[in-house]
């Protein structure tokens, strides 16, 4: 292919092929192709290969992005994978859901003028590419160092963890609650945005590292940390469950046939196959008219699989104004083009019934926005008399999640705040409890896959430290 000319590689960044609209808002085909090798090559050309690169410093696993896109450069494709999975154990996944604008490519030097070179693009080209060769190269495994590690929910930050314990050469042990590992990256985010077939070959990986996963099992159910600890002969545990538990609006109706959380509706569809049907019979509500309630990129996903389970008509309702939005704006931009009504500054105030239980409509008030709040953001304040209603038979708030407390409870002397999120050491990941180690959003609250994974390696090295010594201060005391 003809690559851009030099005065203007560094202005335009390479786009990346997409299915058309139309087409992939009724199929549950990954929406972009990726890159092509001369493709990858050309986007990587734009690096000014900085000295003291910024994007670096936006990186919550401290990837080194100019070193692996010099390669990329290169034609160095399987290199250029080794070089990001020094740091990362789930390029291919990373590379697909990070929020990139807002971490490496929002520090990017070519973003302050123009477009920031497309780092996500690039990592998952690498990733995918190293896997599509059939020579995936796993790291030789270090001497085993005997110490045995439980590590509670595979997530992304549970599989980052895991990853760099079974690299430091200890004996992980992975236990997921569901039938199958991943965690958010296999429940909630969907199909047409992140393959599960993405998330397995990630997780053979870390397999082959030498982590063993045990599905199934409901820590605080099955056993509780303490039985970890004191009967399975681990000597440390992390604790990276998320914050799964539903927050829900509190008003009128919620309780109506057609009301459904977007974590069960995802779940149902991603982890479960309903959109399968009836290839798989799992029962779920697709509806005609359907609103989903956040702004968010949960509110994201359940929009546009509502829209391909044959939605005619899906309304995106969020209190504020666009700009505020805190979804990332390629799923934003993806769910305009796609179809998806949005209703900005707008908020529900009551679902209504249709006499036989089921939900036929939102009655919803027009907002404005005040002055600037807690979360840095305008204020939507409701306007007066400014109720209208919206007909629907599908109601799907994603608001947000919290601490769900089954395996918190079992622990009494792991401390936790007022929220029930796991009250930890910013620097080490350490709780509380002498052994006992957590992060993600257990700890921080709903935030993002990368975040996770950054809370990942922070405390595999907490926990790597700490097994050697077996003592660690927590708030500036011996434990």
């Amino acid at each position: 292919m003809e690559l851009r000319t030099e005065t203007n590689k560094t202005k335009v960044r390479v786009p990346m092929r997409e299915q058309p609209p139309q087409e992939r808002a009724r199929n549950f085909l990954e929406v972009p192709y990726g890159y092509t090798p001369d493709e990858a090559v050309e986007e990587a050309s734009r690096c000014l290969s900085c000295k003291n690169p910024p994007c670096r410093g936006g990186c919550p696993v401290e990837v080194d992005i100019p070193g692996f896109i010099s390669l990329v450069k290169d034609k160095k494709f399987a290199e250029a994978s080794y070089r990001v999975k020094e740091k990362n154990a789930l390029p291919a996944v990373s590379g697909r859901v990070c929020p990139q604008e807002a971490q490496c490519e929002g520090h990017c030097l070519l973003g302050k003028k123009g477009m920031a070179v497309s780092i996500g693009n690039l990592e998952r080209f690498v990733a995918d590419l190293e896997a599509e060769s059939g020579e995936v190269r796993v790291p030789e495994k270090p001497k085993p160092t005997g110490r045995k590690v439980a590590v509670i929910g595979s997530g992304p930050g549970g599989l980052t963890c895991a990853a760099d314990l079974a690299k430091y050469g200890h004996q992980v042990t992975l236990f997921e609650a569901l039938h199958k590992p991943g965690g958010v990256l296999i429940y909630g985010i969907p199909e047409f945005r992140l393959p599960k077939s993405v998330v397995e070959r990630e997780v053979e990986y870390i397999s082959k590292l030498g982590v063993e996963f045990i599905p199934n099992a409901v820590i605080g159910r099955l056993y509780t940390i303490d039985e970890l600890l004191d009967e399975h002969g681990y000597e440390a545990c992390f604790v990276c469950i998320g914050a799964g538990l539903p927050m829900f609006l509190g008003i009128p109706g919620e309780n109506l046939n057609g009301v459904c959380s977007a974590n069960e509706f995802l779940t149902r569809a991603n982890l479960m196959k309903a959109y399968l049907f009836p290839g798989y019979d799992t029962p779920i509500k697709a509806g005609k008219r359907v609103a989903v309630l956040g702004g968010g990129n949960v509110a994201m996903d359940a929009a546009r699989v509502a829209l391909r389970l044959g939605a005619e008509k899906v309304y995106l309702i969020y209190r504020r104004s666009e700009n505020e939005m805190p979804a990332r704006k390629a799923e934003v931009h993806h769910a305009h083009e796609e179809g998806i009504e949005f209703l900005f500054l707008t908020n529900p105030t009551r679902f209504i019934d249709d006499g036989k239980g089921n939900v036929c409509g939102v009655e919803c008030i027009k907002m404005e926005l005040g002055e600037t709040d807690a979360s840095g953001r305008r204020k939507p304040i409701p306007m007066k008399g400014s109720e209208f209603q919206v007909e629907i038979d599908v109601a799907i708030p994603a608001l947000g999640t919290r601490a769900n407390p089954i395996l918190t409870q079992t622990v009494p002397d792991l401390a936790v705040n007022k929220s029930g999120y796991i009250v930890v050491d910013g620097e080490t990941g350490m709780t509380s409890k002498r052994g006992v180690f957590a992060g993600g959003d257990i700890v921080t609250g709903s935030a993002t896959v990368i975040l996770a994974m950054g809370a990942g390696r922070k405390t595999a090295k907490g926990i790597n430290e700490y097994l050697k010594w077996k003592h660690w201060e927590f708030n500036g005391q011996c434990i």
